[in-house]
């Protein structure tokens, strides 16, 4: 069974390659894929700006949710993983998806207006349902985080 130090080392890992492709993703690749489709079709150049913007906004949320998992699993290490502390970095995580997801279903509703094909409400209906789900279980999970936390203040008042 693989140790819970093992696990943050290699965690912290694949956060710190996950992060450094959002970096290149959010200031090389979004940027170019928007103007190139600009030049290819000049109907929908008008486009560009706001998809740009909001693209880089989301991503700019994983972002700010890699940062928060980091602080959380330094936490981890220290055992200080019940204190405030840690419920203010979950706290910022839930914001980060909740201002995603309030971007997405105005994404959703705007293509769902505009758009010819039904698969791309489809799969925008997918997308909304997914942030939806991983922010729940993000919230269920800060309360027992903060239940959690009380207890253990509670024992140690005890003890």
């Amino acid at each position: 069974m693989i140790s819970e130090r093992w696990a943050v080392t290699a965690l912290r890992v694949f956060l710190v390659a996950l992060f450094g492709i959002l970096v290149v993703l959010e200031t090389l690749s979004i940027p170019g894929s928007y103007a190139y489709m600009a030049e290819q079709n000049p109907a929908e150049a008008h486009l560009r700006w706001p998809s740009t913007i909001v693209s880089i906004f989301w991503v700019v949320c994983v972002q700010v949710v890699i940062v928060a998992t980091w602080k959380l699993l330094t936490l981890v290490r220290k055992d200080l993983i019940f204190t405030e502390g840690a419920i203010k970095w979950v706290n910022v995580m839930v914001w980060a998806i909740a201002a995603a997801w309030v971007v997405l279903v105005g994404v959703f509703v705007w293509v769902g207006v505009h758009a010819d094909d039904p698969g791309v409400i489809v799969l925008f209906f997918l997308f909304t349902s997914a942030v939806s789900v991983i922010g729940l279980v993000l919230v269920v999970m800060r309360a027992l985080l903060q239940r959690a936390t009380t207890l253990r203040s509670d024992m140690e008042a005890v003890i």
